[in-house]
């Protein structure tokens, strides 16, 4: 009897376990097992969930090689047939885009959106999937939290170069430099950098050594190999007069 009565308890309470379950996929407006978009395998590896979770926040500290990131991060959702949209960062070229993997045809591009740029970017989060955004000034907790409401029950995904409140987690570049030259010759080929990322799903930030593109135009771990073919250059190079 007493068996009986504790596996009646179990059942119950995992029915109480479904039905908040179903609850808050009803108020969130999408699956707690939405399947995160993909990533590439050296950035997937550090990022929770193992890809770009849907409804979520990115953040990446600014600066030019965290655009090479953010790029990277657009990538894969691109080739594996999601557009992606970018506001407010009128600089972005086309042609790195593609080099670092983006597929253009899947590539929404909103130079300048104005004094009106959250609406404009929660806008585009209604349509395209994945959304990257520059913004101009600053996010308030309130204006974040109606802003993750509309992510989640949408199911986008909003990648920000800059700050913003309540993000699902943080990438930040440091240490990088570029690899390719010789003795003041040759071609830029490929940039180093180690690649941080800082979750509250995470108990302690993951780093990575990458390369930021590699050749072949995509993110791949740091091997041994690249250091022996390329001399390292610091990010920032010198200037040496000439005469």
């Amino acid at each position: 009897m007493r068996a009986v009565m504790g596996a009646q308890r179990v059942e119950d309470r995992l029915a109480e376990v479904h039905r908040l379950r179903a609850k808050v996929e009803q108020v969130q407006g999408r699956s707690l097992d939405a399947p995160a978009l993909p990533a590439y395998p050296a950035l997937s590896r550090l990022l929770p969930g193992g890809g770009l979770r849907p409804g979520s926040v990115y953040t990446l500290a600014p600066g030019a090689a965290s655009v090479s990131l953010l790029l990277s991060l657009l990538a894969p959702p691109s080739q594996a047939g999601s557009w992606c949209g970018v506001v407010g960062m009128p600089d972005l070229g086309a042609e790195a885009a593609e080099r670092l993997g983006v597929d253009l045809s899947k590539l929404v591009i909103v130079p300048g959106p104005g004094s009106r740029w959250l609406a404009v970017t929660s806008t585009v989060t209604e349509v395209l999937p994945v959304v990257a955004v520059r913004p101009p000034g600053r996010v308030s907790d309130a204006e974040a939290s109606r802003f993750a409401a509309r992510l989640r029950d949408r199911g986008s995904v909003l990648l920000v170069q800059g700050s913003w409140p309540q993000a699902e987690a943080t990438l930040s570049v440091s240490d990088a430099g570029w690899s390719g030259l010789g003795q003041g010759h040759g071609y830029l080929g490929v940039r180093e950098a180690t690649i941080t990322v800082a979750s509250r799903r995470l108990s302690t930030p993951r780093r990575g050594r990458m390369l930021l593109p590699a050749l072949g135009g995509i993110v791949e771990d740091r091997a041994p190999v690249w250091e022996e073919r390329f001399p390292r250059v610091s990010e920032a190079l010198p200037v040496r007069a000439v005469g």
